[in-house]
């Protein structure tokens, strides 16, 4: 029996030396049935040139202009068409791959057809045994993001398959076709918290995100960088950040206030007066 075709696509900008040390890494990937791919948001520092002289068998997809994280992969994604294939793995290009990395994140769609979305254990590359991310939390009350085990170094309780509330954009692996049913990034993203609104458009769905730690990659960012984030207010990042989680902010801002609502009534009308007093 063949194994599932599978492509990874790895988003570039400008980023050569990376791009080309993540290849290295996934030129030495055990799985037999994968090919990789290259989008390049029209870098300005040779990339394409370097890539295609390093592997001139990775085909390059040359944008026209930077589309971001959203738009590049998206039309890294679109340009498979010709290409058929049955699983896409979307990779940072700052990023070191494990050589048995993919198959794990295979497997749990081979069982389970309600599962959309697997996501590896990633570490810092600079302290391989230091987490970065183990699972992704989501609390749409508070409007807090999180990573699971950030900063923490490996042990058991993070070598578990769980489901988890979202799955980092720096690795993540779905169907072709669940994919493209979902519609891709939301494009409307500046930067950052696209994967958080690809996720909860899953888990809207009824469908799932599964954390894998069978599947393993370093990610290069420092450990002094913060895993989590606010959706709301009263925390510091970066402006193309905070513009990104405005906007998935406002995309949630229904659910939110549904939520609140649901709650009014509940207190009101369901709640007993003796529990109202103690609120």
């Amino acid at each position: 029996m063949n194994s599932p075709s599978v492509k990874v696509i790895v988003l570039n900008w400008n980023g050569k030396d990376l791009t080309l040390e993540c290849l290295e890494s996934l030129k030495k990937v055990s799985y037999s049935n994968y090919t990789i791919i290259v989008a390049d948001n029209n870098s300005s520092d040779n990339s394409v040139e370097t890539i295609n002289t390093g592997y001139p068998n990775i085909p390059v997809v040359k944008l026209d202009k930077n589309y971001g994280y959203a738009g590049g992969n998206n039309r890294a994604f679109n340009s498979l068409k010709e290409h058929k294939t049955e699983y896409v793995i979307f990779l940072n290009n700052d990023t070191i791959v494990d050589k048995n990395f993919i198959f794990p994140l295979i497997e749990p769609f081979l069982s389970n057809k309600n599962i959309y979305q697997t996501v590896p254990k990633i570490f810092y590359q600079k302290n391989p045994k230091l987490i970065w991310y183990a699972g992704g939390n989501v609390n749409l009350w508070t409007g807090k993001v999180s990573h699971k085990g950030i900063r923490q170094y490996d042990n058991e309780k993070y070598n578990l398959k769980s489901l988890t509330k979202y799955a980092t954009g720096c690795c993540f692996c779905m169907r072709y076709n669940d994919f493209k049913e979902i519609g891709g990034f939301d494009e409307n993203f500046p930067m950052y918290s696209e994967d958080v609104d690809l996720s909860l458009r899953i888990r809207k769905k009824g469908n799932e995100v599964w954390y894998i730690p069978e599947s393993i990659i370093w990610h290069k960012v420092s450990a002094s960088i913060g895993g989590s984030f606010s959706l709301s207010k009263n925390i510091i990042f970066p402006f193309k950040k905070f513009t990104g989680i405005k906007y998935l902010l406002k995309k949630l801002k229904k659910i939110m206030i549904f939520k609140v609502m649901l709650k009014i009534l509940f207190v009101e009308f369901l709640l007993p007066d003796q529990q109202k007093d103690m609120m």
